[in-house]
């Protein structure tokens, strides 16, 4: 996993590779900036317009303004604006300036009063090197002049490493009116913990990992509890089907869900939990609902409820490896007691989604009763329901969803562009697939389908969710790429696990 570091740690990890690889802050900067190029032309092979480079007075700045020397190399003209209004600029800030005054092709401008705005045009290219991770207060002055002026352009705008004005990780305290909007971040080494979060996407639209040689030995001996999975970590978790395997290797996976008006949500983690590798999955539902279930999924096997609306009683979970509870279910108080019962009495691994969820926050007593190492599934309004209060920010409801795992020793799902899998160990996995189109109705329940059948296989329940997530997100991705965001339906994931599972076995 790649991990995530807060800003403060960053610094210390630049602080000891320039100790102990040995190397100069001055050359680590040039290393920054020509990963920075490098990304930069892949990128943007050609520029019809003017490439505009903004540069601040730390380190960031030094940055932008190496990688205003490394565009002249390669022939470009780049316009450079560097802000100094305290002249005090960085040692390495300072070794840049001095490097490009000696260009000629290079328009240098140095901003220590008032800032003139030049004419960007939309043709034009913006390189944001205002502010890097460590700002801690909005952006204010002659450098809000020029944030304003660089989003009121229309330009394509490259930041290095962070949007200057974006805080790394809380920005509860902001102003987002002053934080440049970029459509590409090239930030180095390691993600920023802001990107995982909503509220900022208009800040970073998409962003990069660059390696700019961060000492090993420092990152691995810096402990986080943020990380970003990657598609290595799950093909290394994804076991390989003996030849000599039978139904019974597999496991038994117990689904309750359905009712009157949401039989679709039995039928969709059904289908999701069928596609899992699973041996045999039983599916407990209201009467109403045979037929339906038998024809979509006939390989699942049927337990039926006593009621034909909803569900009334549960088949005794002993026998099963694993138990999923929620999807399409509804709240009915008779519901609500199978739920408690089960949660009483359950020895396997359970995974509780959607009107399981709304259950517990509708009897919150119930919460307390959650088996130790239980998957929780909400996306952004269950899991404030389930908690009580709202939060204002996605940074809050992270912490809050930490917090909670640890209290109750239980994983939660918290479901959104970057999933994030919050651990009784007080750890954070974001995931790194998914898109847009998969916000549709079913998504959810595939979701769930899924993690249940891993969870049956005899996985670990860390490593359900988390590569549960992973796939379900890729599968997103590939039935995407062949359909389009916009007409993707839950149906299509179910579709594309196929050839989600089987990347995970290429050149393994």
């Amino acid at each position: 996993m790649i991990k995530i570091f807060k800003t403060e740690e960053t610094v210390e990890l630049d602080k000891y590779t320039i100790a102990h690889e040995p190397i100069s802050g001055v050359a680590l900067v040039e290393r920054a900036a020509t990963a920075f190029i490098h990304a930069f032309c892949r990128h943007y092979p050609t520029v019809r317009g003017t490439i505009y480079v903004f540069a601040g007075c730390g380190n960031n700045g030094a940055d932008a303004l190496a990688a205003a020397r490394l565009l002249c190399d390669a022939g470009y003209c780049p316009e450079v604006y560097l802000f100094d209004p305290k002249r005090n600029l960085s040692p390495e800030c300072e070794a840049n300036k001095n490097l490009l005054l000696g260009r000629r092709e290079i328009c240098f401008r140095e901003i220590v009063d008032r800032f003139i705005p030049p004419a960007i045009r939309p043709c034009d290219i913006v390189i944001d090197g205002l502010f890097g991770s460590g700002l801690n207060r909005p952006l204010g002055g002659e450098f809000a002049a020029a944030a304003d002026c660089i989003n009121r352009s229309c330009a394509t705008v490259v930041s290095i490493d962070i949007p200057s004005g974006l805080f790394g990780e809380d920005n509860r305290n902001n102003n987002p009116a002053h934080i440049i909007k970029a459509d590409l971040a090239c930030t180095f080494e390691f993600p920023k913990l802001a990107f995982m979060f909503a509220e900022n996407e208009p800040f970073v639209k998409q962003w990069t990992i660059l390696p700019i040689g961060i000492h090993p030995d420092i990152v691995a001996k810096t402990a986080t509890p943020y990380s970003l999975v990657t598609p290595e970590d799950v093909k290394h978790t994804i076991r390989r089907r003996p030849k000599f395997s039978h139904k019974g290797t597999f496991g038994h996976a117990l689904l309750i869900a359905g009712g009157k008006g949401k039989m679709g949500a039995a039928v969709l983690a059904s289908g999701a939990c069928m596609r899992s590798g699973v041996g045999r999955l039983t599916v407990h539902i209201p009467q109403r609902g045979e037929t339906i279930l038998q024809t979509a999924v006939p390989e699942a096997m049927l337990s039926l409820d006593e009621n034909a609306d909803f569900v009334s009683a549960l088949p005794a979970a002993d026998s099963y490896d694993a138990v999923g509870v929620g999807p399409g279910i509804g709240t009915h108080h008779i519901s609500a007691g199978a739920l408690e019962s089960l949660l009483k009495s359950a020895t396997k691994p359970l995974v509780l989604d959607a009107d399981a969820l709304n259950i517990l926050a509708a009897n919150r007593r119930l919460i307390k009763l959650l088996p130790p190492h239980t998957i929780l599934t909400p996306h952004p309004r269950e899991f404030d329901r389930l908690y009580g209060e709202s939060a204002a920010h996605s940074y809050d409801r992270l912490h809050r969803a930490m917090k909670t795992a640890e209290t109750y020793a239980v994983y939660i799902v918290l479901k959104g562009a970057r999933t994030a899998v919050c651990t009784p160990e007080g750890n954070v996995c974001f995931n790194s697939t998914g898109n847009a189109g998969m916000a549709t109705a079913g998504s959810g329940d595939v979701l769930t389908g899924l993690i249940l059948g891993l969870l049956a296989q005899g996985y670990a329940p860390e490593t359900a969710a988390v590569a549960g997530v992973y796939l379900h997100g890729l599968a997103g991705d590939i039935a995407a790429a062949d359909l389009s965001e916009e007409s993707l339906i839950a149906g299509d994931i179910i579709r594309a696990l196929g050839k989600a599972f089987g990347l995970q076995h290429h050149e393994t």
